[in-house]
């Protein structure tokens, strides 16, 4: 009986090992063979050997979640070689805590802006109706 998964392309993983893809292939599910980069990047930065010692010690239902974290500290690393992914975290936080800060500013100008609309834009009378100031 002929095995059908011959007749498809080898994985990222295996065609760039340059060794046969089978059923058995640990990276042949996570690592498609139209998403090379994934994998080269991958072992560029953590090694085959590692990658598939790493899955096979994971869960097979945790296995996905790994090559992705894998994949995006791998893409981290090529593009900061010192910090990889917690330099990506620290310019966010960073981000974060400035945003934090206008919408703060912007919060305040906001009350500022509507106390004295408050007290200079129209009262109510007794009677309930409002008194516009005349320009």
């Amino acid at each position: 009986m002929a095995s059908s998964y011959s007749s498809n392309p080898p994985c990222a993983a295996c065609k760039f090992l340059r060794r046969k893809c089978n059923e058995e292939c640990i990276f042949a599910p996570y690592f498609p063979p139209e998403e090379p980069h994934k994998f080269i990047n991958v072992h560029k930065i953590f090694g085959a050997s590692n990658v598939s010692k790493i899955l096979n010690e994971v869960l097979p239902h945790q296995r996905e979640d790994t090559v992705n974290s894998l994949a995006y500290e791998a893409e981290a690393r090529i593009k900061d070689p010192v910090y990889g992914c917690v330099g990506a975290i620290s310019v966010l936080q960073k981000q974060l805590l400035s945003l934090q800060k206008e919408l703060d500013a912007t919060h305040a100008d906001l009350i500022r802006f509507t106390h004295q609309g408050s007290s200079s834009f129209g009262h109510v009378h007794s009677q309930g109706f409002f008194n516009y100031p005349s320009n």
